[in-house]
């Protein structure tokens, strides 16, 4: 018989161990849903250990150029703890990912922490005048509003958008990162990014 994993159980092993809700899932799936069994599952992973090491100075790295068809461009800072890991092709590989996914998904921030209190109380706005208009939301507004910010966050910044290339959209940017910095041993940070398209204005 199969073990169904509940989200709020994923997410409550994610906050407790740092790695990516994918690695969670699986990690709970594979225990049976035994929480510490799954912990020990991820630390034999090297994944719990991640959220540890983003406490960590990043002061190297790479600042890498991508070109899509002349049309679009994209430069990008990715920092880690030392020059022996910036040139792994591991974390030349992620910079790589990264600036592509840049390129594609056309991210607006790099983090929510980024979007402007103006712009988020704005679309606060918005959202709760669309909310008001059906009465089956009475009691429930809130919590409305705050998943359509979270979608809001989840299109905007680039941080919490899916992951291009992951062809099923779960592995979030940040979850990526997390992985590599499981992987790599060190601590990366995705520092800042600029995105030109032809034509357009800045």
């Amino acid at each position: 018989m199969m073990t169904t994993i509940s989200a709020d159980r994923v997410k409550e092993l994610r906050e407790k161990t740092g790695a990516g809700m994918m690695e969670c899932k699986k990690a709970l799936t594979e225990s049976k849903g035994d929480f510490e069994k799954a912990i020990d599952c991820l630390r034999q992973k090297g994944l719990a250990t991640a959220a540890k090491k983003a406490s960590r100075s990043a002061s190297e790295g790479l600042v890498s150029s991508y070109i899509h068809m002349d049309k679009i461009g994209v430069l990008l800072e990715v920092n880690c703890e030392t020059d022996f890991v910036a040139k792994t092709d591991d974390f030349k590989g992620l910079v790589k990912d990264i600036a592509l996914h840049i390129a594609a998904a056309n991210p607006s921030y790099l983090s929510h922490e980024d979007v402007p209190q103006d712009i988020i109380e704005r679309e606060k706005d918005i959202y709760k005048a669309q909310v008001a208009k059906s009465p089956d939301n009475i009691g429930i507004v809130e919590k409305i509003v705050e998943g359509k910010l979270d979608k809001f966050f989840g299109d905007m910044c680039l941080l919490e958008q899916a992951f291009v290339k992951d062809q099923e959209q779960k592995l979030k940017i940040k979850e990526l990162v997390t992985e590599k910095i499981a992987k790599l041993g060190e601590n990366i940070v995705i520092r800042r990014f600029v995105r030109f398209q032809l034509g357009e204005k800045q």
